[in-house]
């Protein structure tokens, strides 16, 4: 067991030209609730993942499916940027490589706080929550099952780092945008793309260049 760490962030991976209409819309949307409003202006990730999510149970918070939850990593440099970066998964719908995905990062502890006042239901996962074996829980006393080790490692060829840093944390259909305290981008070139697309934003979260988060 190890433990996690304190603060305990998490953080959300999307298209740098998503983010005014993340900022119009009030906030992170889930899959779903994504195909319900015709989509993002750029769609990231993997179609048979993303269909795939949406026939998943959520095992603490049955019958709710994966796809009905905004995702988040527990790590920055996650997997799936690697992918990205890498342009050669079979499956892969996004080709436009890791430089224009933006982090957006919050902490767990607010939003879970802010979840259960509202009483919007939220989970975890100790794998990637689109495998058949990740473990869900729904409290923090559960938060022991995540890999707190691993989780920051970089070393993907060891099989217990690359399950580990796809842990996910999930909350039920949207995530409201003052939650992001900071966006960690590529370079200086996105930044000045991120803060043109937050001129208008009320809530407008730190920007930073953070190269240490990319590959």
């Amino acid at each position: 067991m190890t433990t996690r760490p304190n603060p305990t962030k998490i953080y959300h991976i999307t298209h740098v030209e998503n983010i005014a209409s993340i900022v119009e819309t009030g906030g992170l949307l889930s899959d779903a609730k994504m195909i319900e409003n015709g989509g993002p202006k750029v769609p990231v990730g993997m179609n048979d993942i993303k269909a795939r999510r949406l026939r998943l149970p959520v095992k603490c918070h049955l019958p709710d499916k994966v796809g009905e939850y905004v995702p988040f990593f527990f790590c920055p440099r996650s997997v799936m940027l690697y992918i990205f970066h890498m342009d050669n998964a079979p499956g892969l719908t996004y080709h436009g490589g890791q430089r224009p995905i933006v982090h957006l990062e919050m902490d767990v502890d607010q939003v879970i706080e802010a979840a259960d006042e509202a009483e919007v239901r939220w989970a975890f996962t100790n794998a990637n929550a689109a495998t058949d074996y990740a473990r869900f829980g729904s409290s923090v006393e559960e938060f022991e099952m995540v890999d707190w080790e691993a989780v920051p490692d970089h070393n993907f060829s060891v099989a217990r780092v690359k399950e580990a840093k796809q842990s996910e944390f999930l909350v039920k259909d949207w995530v409201p945008w003052e939650f992001v305290e900071r966006i960690g981008v590529y370079s200086e070139e996105y930044k000045e793309q991120t803060l043109e697309a937050l001129a208008e934003a009320e809530h407008r979260p730190t920007v930073v260049v953070r190269g240490r988060w990319y590959f």
